[in-house]
Order: C-alpha cells, then sequence, then structure tokens
C-alpha cells in the first residue's frame, strides 16, 4: 500500500511538472525535449552574437569589433517563448552548448545525435538539423523555456530559405556559416536576439562584407 501510494505521489508529480514547465512537450523536431546540464558554463567575454528578426541576418561580434555577418532563417511563426509554440525567443541568451565540432559539413542531427547521413545544400524534401549545434539557454524572464523548448542556432540544408523566416523556433543559417561561427565562439557566448534591426548602419556592414570578400594580398595592401 504505501508502496503503491509512492507511485501514484511520484506520477502526480511529473504529471504537474510536465504541465507547469519542468518537463518539455515533445514537439518539432527544432523543439526536442531537453536534459538539462547540472553545470554552469564559463563565460566567454569576447564574442557576442547580435540575431535581427527585422533583417533576418546574424551579426558576430568579436572584441566589440564586426567579425562575421550571415543571413539567417528566425521562425516562421513569429516571436515569443510558449511550449509547443514554434516561435523564437527575444532577449538575452547565452551558448549553453556546442554539438557536432569535427563533423562534416550537412551532417544529419537526430535528438542531437550524428545520423552518419549528409546532404548538400538544398537536398529536395529534406529538413533536417545539419552540421553543427549551438543550444540557447535563456537569460531573462521572456526566454527562460529556451533550453527545454530546444532553441538552437543550426545547420539547414534549406539553404534557399534564408533571409526570411522559414524555421520552427530556431536561428538556421548556412552549413559553412554555422561551422566558422561554432569554431569562433565559445560555450558562454552572449546571444542577443532582437525584433528591430542590427545596431549597425548599412553603409557599415556593406564596408565590412567588401573588405572580407577582398583578395588576401590586397586586403593586406588596403590595410598598408
Amino acid at each position: 500500500m504505501i508502496l503503491l501510494n509512492r507511485l501514484t505521489l511520484s506520477f502526480l508529480a511529473l504529471l504537474i511538472l510536465s504541465v507547469f514547465g519542468g518537463v518539455a512537450p515533445a514537439t518539432a523536431s527544432e523543439q526536442e525535449p531537453a536534459i538539462l546540464p547540472s553545470s554552469t558554463v564559463t563565460p566567454d567575454p569576447h564574442h557576442e552574437i547580435i540575431v535581427s528578426v527585422k533583417d533576418q541576418k546574424l551579426l558576430l561580434m568579436t572584441d566589440g569589433k564586426v567579425d562575421g555577418f550571415y543571413p539567417v532563417s528566425t521562425s516562421k511563426f513569429g516571436i515569443g517563448d510558449g511550449w509547443g509554440s514554434y516561435t523564437t525567443p527575444l532577449g538575452k541568451l547565452i551558448v549553453k552548448a556546442k554539438i557536432g565540432m569535427g563533423q562534416p559539413l550537412g551532417e544529419v542531427f537526430k535528438s542531437r545525435t550524428p545520423t552518419g547521413e549528409v546532404l548538400p545544400p538544398n537536398a529536395p524534401g529534406r529538413d533536417p538539423i545539419v552540421t553543427r549545434i549551438l543550444w540557447l539557454e535563456g537569460q531573462e524572464a521572456g526566454n527562460r523555456n529556451a533550453f527545454q523548448r530546444g532553441i538552437y542556432i543550426h545547420g539547414t540544408p534549406q539553404e534557399n530559405l534564408l533571409g526570411r523566416p522559414a524555421s520552427y523556433g530556431c536561428i538556421r543559417m548556412r552549413s559553412a556559416d554555422v561551422a566558422v561561427l561554432c569554431a569562433r565562439v565559445s560555450t558562454g557566448a552572449t546571444v542577443r536576439i532582437i525584433a528591430e534591426h542590427l545596431p549597425i548602419h548599412e553603409p557599415l556592414w556593406k564596408k565590412f562584407l567588401e573588405t572580407a570578400l577582398k583578395p588576401p594580398a590586397s586586403r593586406v595592401a588596403s590595410i598598408s
């Protein structure tokens, strides 16, 4: 009888957690149930990632300077942090975990585990998570569900859709771009997802892109 009561209480406790937010619901592939890590991460003070929903762009800052600028896709369902909403949360987050280092571009992930399948960009009829995963943890009340919802920055085979909202809550990137981003930032890096335009003027990032695309010799000559 005592054992039965304990089992009943355990079941009720799990039911309460699942209703009020202790257990992530099983929803889309971009919002798989999360297992919370027990340890905290050391902050990365050198890097900040800024994602603009309005621009559908991601800006990487290194020690306060522009270090990368990439097209992305945020959620086609809009912004928010509700369970089962498939929306992209706003505010300050951090990179809690990096997954997939060393995997080839286009490596398919299922439940954050590489499957061994590799897809080329724009593979017809396919929309899995590929290449790298930067798993985000919310730092504010308005995005506190992000980690358990499985909100990532990750690679997508649907590169032709980048530049417009197309995801189920995550931030999607080209495979080549997310591999570079994942290699540059450490866990603990700050991520800010904003609804408005990026906090830099258009001429500034255009100048950055022009400089970044110059051949190395030309770039050295222009600096000297």
